[in-house]
């Protein structure tokens, strides 16, 4: 039997061997020859230039035993993995943004204001705004009355509080009214169409030919009611053809969508149709119009009583008070300013109002 080859004594302690021999090492413990440009033998008595990238993973530290991993944590929800919040509405969308709207924070502060001495003025001004003593007549700030008196000795301050009543009553009801008037006739003309779209649009335009103040100086001149109303059905009058075609073009454009064709498609009537799928979505420009218009009639509502042909005495009004401070403009100018910058505040506050509201409703100008 032949006998087994003796094995070669290792080389002192344990030394890896290469593919060509056993490694040797560096000063600072790194391979020989494994730096950027080095050579490697090749076994055959040649030399091999090693890369950079080669020569950094020969120096490259053996990877470590993977342990167990840490303890799994509580499942992440769905908004977390996936990054995606649910998906918002139109309407609040558009809340989201006018909370962050300091113009609508601000005009909302003032409305709301106005609002609540409007229908409580008491609270601020506890005096009687028909209560006159003509030995104060047009006198300026005293102890007691900080605005003053006008020219019958009435007290500026309380009449300017209570003319705030009158105002925003004349605004927020023909606003309700022009607004649902407007609303009705043209979405059913708009859904329609037909011969009573044709004639809505025709009527339209012969309204919109009639100046407003010239229309109110014929019509307001033969009234002889002291209440607000004749003022209020003058305005909604002559105010719902812009609502009404406002409110026919979004109906025309809600209603090419495909949801209305599909619940059409369905088998849903006009009644459910006009009420649950076209009115929610086709209100959003009516809403913006109606803000902007509340400041525009009480405006109109001063302008007419300025003129004479809007509301009359014992009625307390800015426009009124405007109207009798006038001619006296050089002598006692407080008498004047102190009720036009109340109107001129409440218009700017609903305007204001009006432009947030439609830059929050409106994606186009988002």
């Amino acid at each position: 039997m032949p006998e087994r080859p003796e094995e070669p004594e290792p080389h002192g302690p344990y030394e890896p061997y290469g593919p060509f021999g056993p490694y040797e090492y560096e000063a600072d413990g790194t391979l020989a020859g494994t730096g950027p440009g080095a050579v490697a033998p090749t076994g055959t008595g040649g030399t091999m230039d090693l890369a950079a990238g080669e020569a950094a993973t020969l120096r490259r530290p053996p990877s470590p035993e993977p342990g167990p991993g840490p303890e799994p944590g509580p499942k992440e929800p769905a908004k977390a993995r996936h990054g995606r919040a649910k998906p918002r509405s139109l309407w609040s969308d558009a809340w989201h943004d006018l909370r962050r709207n300091p113009v609508f924070l601000a005009s909302a502060l003032v409305i709301l204001f106005l609002l609540v001495i409007s229908v409580s003025p008491s609270l601020i001004a506890p005096g009687d705004p028909l209560s006159c003593d003509l030995a104060h007549a047009q006198e300026g700030s005293t102890p007691g009355h900080p605005f003053g008196f006008d020219g019958q000795g009435c007290d500026v301050y309380t009449r300017t509080v209570y003319g705030t009543r009158v105002s925003i009553a004349v605004g927020v009801l023909a606003t309700a009214g022009v607004a649902l008037l407007g609303s009705v006739l043209g979405g059913l003309a708009g859904y329609f169409g037909g011969t009573g779209d044709a004639v809505l649009s025709r009527l339209t335009d012969v309204f919109f030919a009639i100046p407003v103040v010239l229309g109110g100086l014929v019509l307001l001149s033969v009234v002889t009611s002291d209440t607000i109303w004749p003022v209020v059905g003058f305005m909604v009058l002559l105010g719902w053809p812009q609502v009404s075609r406002i409110a026919r073009g979004s109906v025309l454009t809600v209603g090419r969508q495909d949801y209305i064709q599909a619940a059409r498609a369905l088998g849903a009537s006009h009644t459910r149709l006009l009420l649950r799928h076209i009115a929610p979505n086709a209100v959003a420009p009516v809403i913006v119009v109606a803000t902007i218009a509340l400041g525009t009639y009480i405006a109109l509502e001063a302008t007419l009583s300025y003129v004479g042909v809007g509301l009359r005495p014992p009625t307390v009004s800015w426009g009124i008070d405007i109207s009798a401070a006038s001619p006296y403009i050089r002598q006692a100018p407080h008498m004047l300013l102190w009720p036009a910058g109340a109107l001129a505040l409440t218009v700017l506050a609903f305007i204001m109002l009006g432009d947030a509201v439609r830059d929050a409703l409106d994606p186009k100008l988002r």
